[in-house]
């Protein structure tokens, strides 16, 4: 049976439709806005993964080619690995549904989202979170949902909901939201330094929107829902619990009150391997459910310090944020670097400026673009003092740098006034909670000492959260085990302007207005106080580029003298990339880039090409080279690709019987431009450069 519900969203139809595609897997639908289509499937496996301490999901988002009316590149043909855009979608989908899967099931749970058909106005990535959530409760997986995406954009001050790629041009926020009728789960995106009042009022207008989706979704599962699977019957551990939390409360207390992280997972490490020990021969082979039970208990005494004593693993208050240290110019070779440090989480940021041949080409299924910023962010093993395999770059290591690039990226000067490629790298040497926002503050400053002319410097902070029924704290500039054991994990970053970026993860229902109020003051408060800390130590960009880097000069000629420059073969233009050792690029439209690391390379460069393609101006003299001889005089090049007849006449003064006799194929001669006819054509005279009666020739008689 087919089920097809609609509605309508901004003057767009918005349907979903299942019962017609991927009838084998558990759950599947077809997702339209518009000529964009997806389709989500979602299929459990039927067994368990035991033993497993996270729950065991996959999700891929993947392009089509064919949805766009493309044949993919490269040697194969086919689609291959997953590019940077498709895993952050995979990411965006991930993030939004894992929370709402129970804690008791741990099948192996795989979700695929496919663009089937792209239109190129309505981006089809928004209709992956509810294509994903209608897959999964239609099926017979346990799911709490549903819930729906939407992106919020705003044009000229007016709110839009799914907009258009025109749209999203146009617009100065691009917010992805995810949200159940009652709560937001997840938000994603940046924005052009908007305030915390527009902020709101965007994740309450998108959530709104979102609510339509849902109704949407139920009315098609009261028709087409599976019953859901059984869930295991929990075990009765009352008795290993209360055992647990004797032998190990009072320790534990006393465990997370040391403020280090090595020496308190340490301690922490050392108390279970008590616990397991004491509790072995009475409880065998459930060695896992001791450590369950322990863990829970360490969230549980985590929560109530927080909430009855305002004290942190760490010793700070809620609002307190960790000691900073900052230090730029660190890497002597680099155009740009800066070291920042909070607490035990560490960032080491390197600018490189290039040129236009260095930008990255990006090919999506809208169209192709090049970008010439970029930011990368790896995060080795040892920066968490962990041993793990290198197998190229993560999901987490795309999201986090995608975040910080996002956030830095208002702030980029134009082309036309800064013509380089810019890429930052961000190196985490030390991780211990929100290393994208050290990212942040350390790619602001290496750019700074990059002498790169951002408008700002923008600077980012973790904000986290304690809820238990009334009881709430907001903490600010969380650790990591205050990520994994609080409720929040939300992001901001920004100027003194207002906000770049943002990023929130949420794992409880019904967050108020007034709690996210309260966070984004506390995370303004907070940006202000690190940018206070980043300005004492460089608080503009620095005037001058480094000594390493290259400097670009732009000039403009004429679109019919780019043939000239480049020569056949390109010889004109290696000759000249050859005598100064400049690295030069020509646009199809003139623009003509010229870089070196020596500034007067440069210029010599630029002063070679002005003088090829400058116009001849008449009055002017030149030194022309013989191409071709007539009976009735020579042809001239006075400029790469510019001609002129030199009349036997204007040879000299005396009567030339043969032009052979005075001149031959090669000779350089100087002579003045005396006209531009009509059509174009030069005349030039040799003679009015010549005394009479010289050695010349004999004067005419």
């Amino acid at each position: 049976m087919i089920i097809r519900k609609e509605i309508e969203l901004s003057g767009k139809t918005f349907f979903i439709e299942s019962g017609k595609l991927a009838k084998q897997a558990d759950g599947a639908v077809w997702v339209q806005m518009g000529d964009s289509v997806i389709l989500a499937t979602a299929v459990a496996d039927k067994s368990p993964v035991e033993e497993q301490d996270f729950f065991p999901l996959t999700v891929e988002y993947r392009e089509r080619a064919y949805a766009a009316g493309k044949i993919p590149g490269g040697y194969f043909k086919r689609e291959g690995k997953p590019s940077e855009a498709e895993i952050l979608n995979a990411r965006l989908i991930d993030r939004a549904i894992r929370p709402l899967f129970p804690k008791a099931f741990k099948n192996e749970v795989q979700v695929f989202v496919w663009v089937l058909s792209a239109d190129k106005v309505n981006n089809p990535d928004v209709l992956g979170i509810a294509g994903a959530s209608a897959a999964l409760s239609i099926s017979e997986i346990p799911f709490d949902g549903p819930i729906a995406g939407v992106r919020v954009g705003r044009v000229k001050g007016q709110l839009l909901v799914n907009p258009t790629f025109e749209d999203q041009i146009q617009s100065d926020i691009n917010l992805m939201i995810a949200a159940s009728a009652d709560s937001i789960i997840m938000v994603e995106g940046e924005a052009n330094e908007i305030s915390e009042e527009d902020m709101l009022d965007a994740l309450n207008f998108g959530h709104n929107e979102i609510r339509k989706i849902i109704v949407l979704q139920q009315e098609m599962f009261r028709e087409i829902a599976k019953p859901k699977m059984e869930l295991p019957v929990e075990e009765d551990l009352t008795a290993l619990r209360t055992e647990v939390e004797k032998l190990s409360r009072e320790e534990m207390a006393v465990a997370l009150r040391v403020a280090e992280k090595e020496a308190r997972h340490e301690a922490l490490a050392t108390l279970l391997e008590k616990v397991q020990t004491s509790l072995a021969e009475a409880y065998p082979e459930i060695e896992g459910k001791v450590e369950e039970i322990f863990h829970d208990l360490e969230k549980t005494l985590m929560r109530q310090m927080v909430l009855d004593e305002n004290r942190r693993l760490d010793g700070r208050s809620p609002e307190d944020i960790r000691a900073i240290s900052i230090e730029v110019g660190v890497l002597p070779r680099a155009h740009g670097s800066a070291l920042f440090t909070r607490g035990q989480t560490q960032a080491l940021a390197a600018a490189t400026l290039g040129t236009k041949i260095d930008e990255q080409k990006i090919e999506k299924l809208e169209g192709e673009f090049f970008k010439n910023y970029m930011l990368h962010y790896n995060f080795p093993p040892f920066s968490t003092g962990e041993v793990r395999p290198l197998r190229g770059v993560s999901r987490r290591e795309v999201g986090h740098g995608n975040l910080a690039e996002r956030a830095i990226r208002p702030l980029i000067p134009a082309d036309k006034l800064f013509p380089y490629t810019i890429r930052v790298v961000s190196d985490v040497l030390e991780s211990n909670g929100s290393s994208s926002m050290a990212t942040v503050c350390a790619g602001s400053l290496s750019l700074m000492d990059a002498g790169v002319p951002i408008k700002a410097a923008v600077a980012g902070i973790a904000m986290g959260l304690i809820k238990e029924q009334d009881k709430v704290v907001v903490l600010t500039d969380i650790l990591g085990d205050e990520d994994h054991l609080g409720d929040m994990d939300f992001k901001v970053a920004g100027t003194r302007a207002g906000i770049t970026a943002f990023q929130m993860d949420i794992k409880i229902k019904g967050l108020s207005t007034e709690i996210m109020h309260e966070a984004l003051g506390r995370a303004k408060q907070a940006r202000f106080y690190v940018l206070e800390k980043m300005d004492a130590i460089l608080s503009a960009p620095r005037t001058e580029l480094s000594q390493y880097a290259p400097r670009i000069l732009t000039i403009k000629i004429p679109t019919d003298s780019i043939g000239a420059v480049i020569g056949p073969g390109g010889k004109m233009i290696r000759d000249i990339v050859d005598r100064t050792g400049a690295t030069i690029d020509i646009s199809d439209d003139g623009t003509v880039t010229i870089a070196s690391v020596d500034p007067s390379a440069g210029e010599a460069a630029a002063g070679i090409i002005r003088s090829m393609t400058a116009a001849p101006e008449v009055g002017l003299v030149y030194k022309g080279k013989v191409k071709k001889l007539m009976k009735f005089g020579a042809f001239l090049e006075i400029m790469p690709g510019k001609e002129g007849l030199l009349h036997i006449s204007e040879i000299d003064h005396y009567r030339v019987e043969r032009v052979e006799d005075v001149l031959k194929v090669g000779d350089e001669v100087e002579v003045k431009l005396m006209k531009i006819d009509g059509e174009g054509r030069l005349d030039l005279s040799r003679k009015v450069l010549i005394e009479r009666g010289s050695d010349k020739g004999p004067a005419k008689p």
